[in-house]
């Protein structure tokens, strides 16, 4: 009976063991670039703009602002500092988007959203939060560009 339970908990142990080797390269080169942990991940900030307190009705102004909100976000696109955004649907909080910087704080985010007028104006407020996510996303933006027939 000892001897069963010694080879299955060896077996055990060794099947343990196995699940802890990686299945796949890992790349230390590029993690350091990314700047990931041992889990392949990194922290940003995550930014849900939602609708604010201005209601701008002189169409040409408004106009200019958002033109103003997508020409920054291409410039912090660029700087790699915006790795994710995007419009979320109707829903009953007015959540109207997100952005995922690639900062360490809530005050380095807090100061890229300075340079966005819809976020001055007050069309947009937000709410920012830590975010603990994949270091590979910034690698995601050449991607999405190589993929999409339009720039926004």
């Amino acid at each position: 009976m000892k001897t069963s339970i010694t080879i299955l908990l060896f077996a055990s142990l060794s099947l343990f063991a196995e699940a802890q080797v990686p299945t796949h390269e890992y790349d230390s080169t590029l993690a350091r670039q990314l700047g990931a942990d041992d889990y392949g991940m990194k922290s940003y900030v995550l930014v849900i703009l939602k609708t604010g307190p201005a209601d701008i009705q002189d169409k040409e102004l408004r106009d200019s602002l958002f033109l103003g909100h997508f020409a920054n976000m291409r410039r912090l696109a660029e700087e790699r500092r915006l790795v994710i955004s995007g419009p979320l649907a109707a829903n009953e909080r007015d959540y109207r988007g997100i952005f995922i910087f690639d900062v360490s704080t809530t005050e380095e985010a807090e100061q890229l959203l300075k340079g966005d007028p819809t976020v001055v104006a007050g069309i947009f407020d937000t709410e920012l939060y830590p975010w603990y996510g994949s270091a590979a996303l910034p690698v995601y933006l050449e991607t999405a560009k190589r993929i999409s027939k339009r720039n926004p």
